[in-house]
């Protein structure tokens, strides 16, 4: 399996409902390194996985639309604990779109799979993996 990965990051605020999440329930801030990891099991017609550039800039896009902003606020995310998890599924579900468009070229096409890993910190990250097809 071939895999190519793109980096970004977002910042964000959010709170969390649930004792699990302790301190974490009152509004707070994150910081996440956005990796984002492309696979195909063998190569595109220019022997590569995806074009880079393209994956960057869609990853940009994807993360600056979360960025700088409370989540708490967002309709689309009422009633939901954005977790590390959670936004990983977030953005690899968006980036799925983008594939599917075509946004990310024609070559992206022959992608099977995306994982995004949100780095919280240097101990501590979460990650969400799909398949595309």
């Amino acid at each position: 399996m071939f895999s190519v990965t793109v980096r970004d990051h977002i910042m964000i605020a959010h709170s969390f409902s649930g004792e699990v999440f302790g301190p974490a329930q009152r509004l707070h801030g994150a910081t996440f390194l956005v990796d984002a990891t492309f696979r195909r099991p063998e190569l595109d017609d220019d022997n590569i996985v995806v074009d880079i550039g393209l994956a960057s800039e869609q990853l940009r896009t994807i993360c600056s639309g979360l960025s700088y902003r409370n989540l708490d606020d967002d309709p689309e995310f009422t009633g939901v604990n954005t977790s590390t998890e959670f936004l990983a599924k977030v953005i690899a579900d968006r980036l799925a779109v983008r594939v599917t468009a075509g946004e990310l070229g024609r070559g992206a096409a022959g992608l099977t799979g995306i994982q995004v890993t949100l780095h919280e910190s240097h101990i501590a990250w979460a990650s969400y993996e799909r398949t595309l097809r």
